[in-house]
């Protein structure tokens, strides 16, 4: 019994002596992690899961915050933000004034430079800043804002600024709009005022000073608030008991602190710099001056090009065609004809006369097929009866086709109005086109062909009424049709 006993008692210890290993070892591991790495699981912008290592970074003592606690979750998150916004700061003693970022002797350069860019391209710009003898600065650190802007367009979009920690600063910019667009460098502040900065924001956090008034009776007094109060004072003691966020104020002298009946703001402390420290925040001279540019400071921009659409040379006649385009890229064969007699181009090749109904029925179709079809024009001379025949003819084979091939698109372009003269008033009306597009829409309606309603886009519009419309009403005509090819939810 005695000797089942003790071994009991021998397996207790071992036991416990285990339990302080296993103690020590997470412990251990513990503090590894708080002051070396941590890994985390982040979604980045696109909605990605990434793991990201995060270097552990102190803290700022200030009011305890080095000794709040937090989730491993929020440690991680903290740590991620405060190593974001980590200046890079120079390794570098005091410096004097003559020494320190002079923005008017730094400049930029556009690196890229062209005789014009397109909307979509990257534009480069490459500053140096200089110091106030005139010399090239060795270290970085200053803080830059870049913009580009039209200011007829009232346009403007910010650059990226890289640091190289050599004086040398590098902004790109991603040209969002067509036109002449102006490249503009500013210096906020010199790395030598950040330098100042960075202090105060570390060692004098209670630079604004706040003040609570106590009141009961007659008897008011008037005391310091803030985050946390340095000094052995009694305090009161006004922490948000839901959120846990720290407010105090010194406890008045007579009064309880349940007698508190505003908040505001006591003033802004005084003397915080030295005359040398004054000297890097001087209005006119190295806040918020610009950089000028040692060349040019503006680019012109182009609208971006279709520039895989590429059209094959058929030798065909203007207007008539046929033509031909191929976009590799993306696997689309775009062909055009003009459509069957009566047609008023000049000339054309017997060869090349081809009806619309005719050619559709050629088509096999299917989901990658689109067919736009535009017939008005020509016909307005004629007697209605004449456009209501092709149109039978045309309807005949739209129906056939979307009957064999039902996920065919068919688009059919409208008539449009256009400028009116005596002469052509007699050949070309709008009155006339005004018949011809009525029949158009009452014979296609219900066959299940879409519309670009050329008619109204070029009634509505303030430009000048064209046969051949202006290139912003062709846009807004073929954005329509590339709606039909491509809705929005595919």
């Amino acid at each position: 019994m005695w000797i089942n006993f003790f071994k009991l008692r021998l397996f207790c210890c071992l036991l416990a002596v285990l339990m302080v290993v296993v103690l020590v070892v997470n412990v251990t591991q513990v503090e590894y992690l708080d002051h070396e790495t941590a890994s985390a699981t982040f979604i980045d912008s696109g909605g990605q899961f990434v793991s990201s290592q995060v270097i552990r970074i102190s803290r700022n003592p200030y009011c305890g915050y080095e000794r709040q606690i937090l989730s491993s979750r929020e440690r991680l998150e903290e740590d991620s933000l405060l190593a974001a916004l980590q200046w890079q700061e120079p390794d570098v003693g005091p410096v004097p004034f003559l020494k320190s970022t002079d923005p008017s002797s730094s400049y930029f350069v556009i690196l890229n430079s062209a005789a014009f860019f397109r909307v979509g391209s990257q534009l480069e710009v490459l500053v140096h800043v200089q110091d106030f003898q005139r010399k090239p600065k060795k270290y970085g650190g200053d803080y830059l804002q870049a913009r580009i802007h039209s200011p007829k367009l009232q346009a403007g979009a910010v650059g990226r600024v890289v640091d190289y920690q050599n004086g040398f600063y590098k902004v790109f910019f991603t040209l969002l709009w067509p036109g002449q667009v102006k490249v503009s460098i500013s210096l906020v502040h010199p790395s030598e005022g950040i330098r100042v900065l960075q202090y105060l924001q570390e060692k004098k956090p209670d630079r604004v000073y706040f003040k609570s008034l106590f009141r009961s009776g007659r008897i008011s007094e008037t005391t310091e608030c803030n985050v946390c109060l340095p000094g052995s004072l009694p305090l009161c003691n006004f922490t948000d008991l839901y959120t846990g966020e720290p407010w105090f104020c010194f406890k008045p002298k007579k009064l309880p602190c349940s007698s508190r009946i505003n908040h505001f703001k006591g003033g802004y402390l005084k003397g915080l710099l030295t005359a040398t420290e004054n000297a890097f925040f001087q209005s006119g001279v190295n806040i918020k001056m610009p950089i000028n540019s040692s060349g040019p400071d503006w680019v012109t921009v182009i609208p971006r090009n279709i520039k895989d659409l590429v059209e094959f040379n058929l030798g065909s006649p203007k207007n008539v065609g046929p033509f031909l385009a191929v976009d590799q890229k993306h696997n689309i064969l775009l062909k055009y004809r003009c459509h069957g007699p009566p047609i008023r181009f000049t000339t054309v090749f017997s060869s090349d006369l081809r009806y619309v109904a005719n050619e559709l029925n050629g088509i096999v179709g299917g989901k990658n097929t689109v067919v736009a079809i535009a017939v008005w024009s020509h016909f307005s001379t004629f007697p209605l009866e004449v456009y209501i025949r092709r149109l039978r003819n045309i309807r005949r084979a739209v129906v056939q086709l979307l009957d064999r091939s039902p996920k065919t698109v068919v688009v059919i372009r409208t008539a449009n109005v256009q400028e009116l003269g005596p002469e052509i008033s007699l050949f070309n009306s709008d009155w006339y086109n005004f018949q011809l597009d009525t029949i158009l829409r009452k014979m296609f309606s219900g066959v299940g062909v879409y519309l670009v309603d050329a008619w109204e886009m070029t009634l509505a519009h303030y430009l000048p009424h064209k046969l051949h419309p202006d290139e912003v009403i062709v846009k807004n005509q073929v954005d329509m049709f590339l709606s039909f090819v491509c809705p929005l939810e595919t």
